[in-house]
């Protein structure tokens, strides 16, 4: 069967279920100006079948019979380069581009995720760190904007190292100051969209923790640190309207202070292993975005067995 009747097929198998995931209420005469396919979380690799599992969303995806215009990668992009070799963290890009180029007709926005940072090489490699990932994502930094169809679009590096070969989540001084000046610079009547690898803000922080020490801890690796310097930010932006965000492979929807918080799930589900993790199926966001500044997501799951 040759990929168009693929994509077909597909099509009529439909996405499993949808979920609503946010919705802000359109204005008359409101419309569309572009929708988005939000993937986050892929982590391919060469195992458990991961290629073909991925094949599988790739298509259901493009076969939706209102197709994205275009993909939002929220990173995580490839299983692990923290802890891995060269070698392991090349076949992993080179994967990855074998997939993308055969089975992908859409542009692919980049995000920079945790995994996809070369931690466990050589310092003096000059590929040691992200600038692996940008190299393959094709991006002069880890952070960057660009403005389509009426809205901006901003793209946060949400991992800082934190000694060897760990992280938190947080912007350092430099992109925290650029970060300003992009918000600064974009005319109020201009809608903003966010998008981070770990969540700013999330519900999802709190599924696991307390049951050991009777409190609540939410690590610095789960959602930003810095939430209260970036909050303070948005509201001298009332046009910030949507952040998503991945890290998590669980789903959920935070509205706080006028800008909507949107966790989507992950395309490996719980690393290709299960299809759930925790209360989340493996999945893919759509994202519709308005003239207004209205948006709807949603949440679309798929299944590989």
């Amino acid at each position: 069967m040759n990929r168009r009747n693929i994509l077909k097929t597909m099509a009529l198998a439909g996405t499993g279920a949808l979920m609503s995931n946010g919705l802000m209420p359109l204005q008359p005469k409101d419309k569309r100006v572009l929708r988005l396919a939000h993937l986050t979380d892929v982590h391919l690799r060469d195992a458990d079948n991961a290629p073909e599992k991925f094949i599988k969303c790739l298509h259901i995806m493009q076969s939706l019979k209102d197709k994205p215009d275009m993909i939002f990668n929220g990173g995580d992009t490839i299983f692990d380069a923290l802890g891995t070799d060269k070698t392991s963290v090349e076949n992993q890009w080179q994967l990855w581009d074998k997939v993308i180029k055969a089975e992908n007709d859409l542009p692919i926005v980049h995000c920079i995720g945790n995994h996809d940072v070369w931690g466990a090489g050589d310092k003096t490699d000059p590929l040691y760190g992200k600038k692996y990932a940008l190299d393959k994502m094709g991006l002069n930094k880890p952070y960057h904007s660009f403005e389509k169809a009426g809205w901006k679009f901003i793209i946060l590096d949400s991992t800082h190292p934190v000694g060897e070969g760990w992280y938190t989540a947080k912007l350092d001084d430099e992109q925290f100051d650029w970060f300003e000046k992009e918000l600064q610079t974009t005319p109020s009547t201009t809608p903003v969209m966010i998008m981070s690898h770990i969540p700013i803000l999330t519900a999802t922080g709190f599924y696991e923790g307390n049951e050991k020490n009777g409190n609540w801890t939410v690590p610095g690796g789960w959602m930003h640190i810095d939430f209260n310097r970036i909050k303070k930010l948005f509201m001298q932006h009332a046009n910030v309207k949507l952040c998503v965000s991945g890290h998590m492979h669980l789903l959920d929807k935070v509205e706080y202070n006028g800008v909507t918080y949107c966790c989507n799930g992950a395309v490996s589900g719980g690393w290709w292993g299960n299809e759930m993790y925790y209360e989340t199926q493996a999945g893919f966001a759509t994202i519709d975005l308005y003239k207004s500044g209205a948006f709807d997501v949603q949440y679309h799951t798929y299944s590989w067995s």
